[in-house]
């Protein structure tokens, strides 16, 4: 079971999966690229990151079981302090992204940030926008520093699947309710005598979208059925994403997770649901949602995940000014296509892709639907398809299905994680793009900054 954004047709923020799926890569290989022009332009602001980090995203139910999603989300402020000696008093503005959200700390960025140490005197707030939560907090960052708000933001998300709100039924709640503005036993009593046993069945988070009424992992099927990706492709690109991650991990390049005591329980320091199978036992998994016939499998989804993430975003002149070495500039938009065209790129111009596997069916669906003429003519307006990335260039250090996906703090792991790839591949530009729900995308051309 998987929560978070259903699928849609309407926006795809992808392109093509169509070519070989080879876990051969070489992760240490430099990208050979021509010499770039810079994005930057005259008269408007650069905004640079500065620097990312991540707890271990975890399986739900592991080491982080008995936390809070404050918890996660202040170990994560307090490892992006350590990790850049940030003065706690020179952040102008904290933003935080989470989906199913803590009652108790409803607004987690706050709790967390004066967890962390930070001054009271910083504001802080909380969005949501299903699996970009944290980077519509990344991009929210961006637009307050381009106003001339801010400087200084940090930004990042959290997400904690181990323990999530259960309501009673809401004929429960309305019969509590009345029992607290009752004013006579008689009124208790006869309320009381009301309740019948099926106003105790409790209420979950939805795990179906409320607008569809449709879960993501039907979604996912109907959306792999429609553009033709088998059952063998998707378990191809899981079994992939699990293999580079493992590389990646095993060769150290996964440098924002940062080491985690847990209180009361053991010292955390790399993700844990990174496991390499084979595709004989991938093919043993049976269908999860639409059975006996559908090719979405728990092997092929990402896994309900704990975890969260930071990121400090400055102006370029405050970077410089205290000291620091940017490590990327951020070039923000929704959907890759316009984000591209903003840019005046194509797919040939990027260097690094890094872009969120919720499912394989779905991502490599969207991929086929981006490297389609017909797709493009139809549905988005183009003349012609937006072209086929390399996959040699493609989650190279694995994805959401083998790191895991905490909806609310991926967005900040794949920014980070192009940025470290564009540093360590010799890149130039990178591109991250993921969806969410109600056929939503977010979409951000990243630029290495000079070394």
């Amino acid at each position: 079971m998987k929560w978070g954004q259903p699928l849609s047709l309407t926006l795809i923020v992808f392109s093509t999966a169509t070519r070989s799926l080879s876990t051969s890569v070489q992760l240490h290989a430099q990208v050979q690229t021509k010499s770039k022009k810079t994005l930057a332009k005259p008269g408007v602001k650069n905004i640079v990151l500065v620097e990312g980090v991540r707890t271990p995203f975890l399986l739900s139910g592991t080491t982080y079981a008995d936390l809070m999603p404050h918890d996660l989300a202040r170990a994560a402020l307090q490892g992006l302090l350590h990790k850049t000696s940030l003065p706690k008093d020179a952040v102008d503005y904290i933003i935080y992204g989470t989906v199913i959200q803590e009652v108790k700390t409803s607004n987690v960025a706050r709790e967390a940030s004066l967890g962390a140490g930070f001054s009271d005197k910083i504001p802080s707030h909380t969005v949501t926008m299903a699996c970009i939560s944290s980077n519509v907090a990344m991009t929210t960052g961006v637009g307050l520093i381009t106003a001339g708000q801010c400087d200084t933001i940090v930004a990042g998300g959290v997400e904690f699947m181990s323990d999530v709100p259960i309501r009673h039924s809401r004929k429960m709640r309305k019969t509590m309710l009345a029992l607290n503005r009752a004013k006579t036993l008689g009124q208790r009593l006869s309320l009381i005598g009301s309740i019948r046993m099926a106003h105790l069945t409790p209420e979950l988070p939805a795990v179906a979208e409320f607008s569809t009424a449709e879960t993501m992992g039907h979604s996912a099927d109907r959306l792999a059925a429609a553009f033709g990706v088998t059952r063998l492709e998707q378990d191809e690109f899981a079994l992939r994403s699990h293999t580079l991650a493992k590389q990646a991990q095993d060769a150290g390049l996964l440098s924002d997770v940062i080491s985690f005591k847990v209180p009361g329980r053991d010292t955390v320091a790399k993700d844990n649901g990174i496991r390499p199978s084979s595709m004989e036992q991938l093919a043993k998994l049976k269908p999860a949602f639409i059975k006996p016939h559908g090719t979405v499998t728990a092997a092929n989804s990402s896994f309900l995940t704990d975890g969260a993430s930071a990121v400090l975003i400055m102006s370029e002149e405050k970077a410089l000014a205290m000291g620091y070495k940017p490590k990327a500039y951020l070039r923000p938009a929704y959907g890759t296509p316009k984000v591209l065209a903003r840019a005046g790129l194509t797919m040939d111009d990027i260097d690094v892709f890094e872009f969120h596997e919720a499912f394989a069916g779905q991502i490599m669906a969207n991929l086929k639907a981006l490297d389609s003429d017909w797709f493009a003519q139809t549905y988005m307006g183009r003349k012609a398809k937006v072209g086929a990335p390399a996959m040699e260039k493609f989650n190279l250090w694995g994805g959401s299905l083998s790191l895991g996906h905490p909806f609310g703090a991926t967005g900040c792991r794949l920014v980070t994680t192009v940025a470290h790839r564009l540093l360590k591949e010799g890149g130039q530009y990178g591109l991250v793009a993921a969806c969410a729900a109600g056929g939503q995308g977010h979409a951000m051309v990243i630029e290495a900054y000079p070394q």
